[in-house]
Parts: structure tokens; C-alpha cells; sequence
């Protein structure tokens, strides 16, 4: 329930943002008048949506609502990693609000792709570092989130439940968690790579210091 309140609360917030997005690409001229704050805008709204509506609807909601009712078992298998995969998310997304009412935000898409998102051509203030640890912990209440679903799956089926009798949505949920559990780390490491650039002077995606700024693309 916690998962579905949150979930409808950010899609309201990503719901706004997109309206003033439509509006701005209503008329000719710009409404906004800062081409800036409609990069935040539309960076903002692509993560919100995701991050925060998507996955913790889909994932939180349904599968916390059903999953053990479909397995019929009385809880999922860790209840307290289920709690606290929820209990950072709000956390998450303050990080994100600090990062779009810092130095002006950040306005280098939702895929933060350098160079918009490194320090020499784009985004040099603190809105870029508040949003990758907001990923950050949004990730890692994925992966909690994620193991807990995948070892409910596999490892708590009544007797009267082989695999090829459990429901379709229980093995979706657990063939999804399983590739959030493979995909969330290499997206942390794409996003630490990221932040020492920014911050610690390394160069895994500039080209100056022999990077690659497609190597992001790739991990991300």
C-alpha cells in the first residue's frame, strides 16, 4: 500500500511536469522563456516517471500485493529488506528535488549522458551529484526489492506448485527481478564512474584523459 500511495504521489509530479511540457511546445514562442529550466523539466519527468511511478508500481505495488497471495505463502521471504527497499525511496527522490532547485538543476536528460552530464561542457554545479545519488539509492531499492521477489519465487512455492504451475505473473515478476539484479549494479558503476569524473579528476568518459564518453552509453 506504502509502494502504491508514493507511486501515485510521484506520478502527480511527473503529471505536472509533463503539462508544462505540453505547453511549452504549444505555442511558437517559448512560455518558459529558459531553455534551461525545459531541459530540467523534461529531465526531471523522464526519471520521475520511471524511478518512482514505473518501477515501484509495477514492481512494489502488484508484486507486494500479489505475489504471495499467488504462492500462497503468508509474507515475502525477507519482510524487513522488503521494508527498508521502500524506506529509501522517499529519500531518493528528496535528492532529486534537491537536485532540480540547485544552481538552476539539472537539464542534461533523463539519460545523463556525458558530455551534457561532465563537469567541462555541461552540468559543473552540485544539481549533477544530487541526482546520481538519488540513482544511487533508487537503485539499490531496486536490487533489496529484487532479491526478495526472486527468492520468494523460487524458494517459497506452496507444495501444489511446481514451476510450470506457478502463475504467469509470479514468474514475471521473478524473471524481471532477476534482470534488475544483473542490470542495477552495472548501472551504479556506470553512474560512480560518472560521479568521479565530476569530482575526483578521473577520465573514463573524456576524451582529453583518454576516455570514452560511449562507454556510458554502453553501461547505461
Amino acid at each position: 500500500s506504502l509502494y502504491f500511495v508514493f507511486s501515485l504521489w510521484a506520478g502527480l509530479v511527473g503529471t505536472g511536469l509533463s503539462v508544462l511540457i505540453r505547453l511549452e511546445l504549444s505555442m511558437p514562442l517559448s512560455l518558459l522563456k529558459d531553455f534551461q529550466l525545459y531541459n530540467l523539466i523534461v529531465t526531471s519527468h523522464g526519471l520521475i516517471m520511471i524511478f518512482f511511478l514505473v518501477m515501484p508500481m509495477m514492481m512494489g505495488g502488484f508484486g507486494n500485493w500479489l505475489v504471495p497471495l499467488m504462492l500462497i505463502v503468508p509474507d515475502m521471504a525477507f519482510p524487513r529488506m522488503n521494508n527498508i527497499s521502500f524506506w529509501v525511496l522517499p529519500s531518493s527522490m528528496f535528492l532529486l528535488f534537491c537536485s532540480m532547485f540547485s544552481e538552476g538543476g539539472f537539464g542534461g536528460g533523463w539519460t545523463l549522458y556525458p558530455p551534457l552530464s561532465s563537469n567541462m561542457m555541461g552540468h559543473s554545479g552540485a544539481a549533477g551529484d544530487f541526482l546520481i545519488l538519488s540513482l544511487h539509492i533508487g537503485g539499490a531499492s531496486s536490487i533489496m526489492a529484487s532479491l526478495n521477489f526472486y527468492s520468494t519465487w523460487g524458494n517459497m512455492r506452496a507444495g501444489c506448485h511446481p514451476f510450470q504451475r506457478v502463475p504467469l505473473f509470479c514468474s514475471s515478476i521473478g524473471v524481471t527481478s532477476f534482470l534488475l539484479i544483473l542490470a542495477m549494479p552495472v548501472l551504479a558503476g556506470a553512474l560512480t564512474m560518472l560521479l568521479t569524473d565530476r569530482n575526483f579528476n578521473t577520465a573514463f568518459f573524456d576524451p582529453t584523459g583518454l576516455g570514452d564518453p560511449m562507454l556510458f552509453v554502453h553501461l547505461f
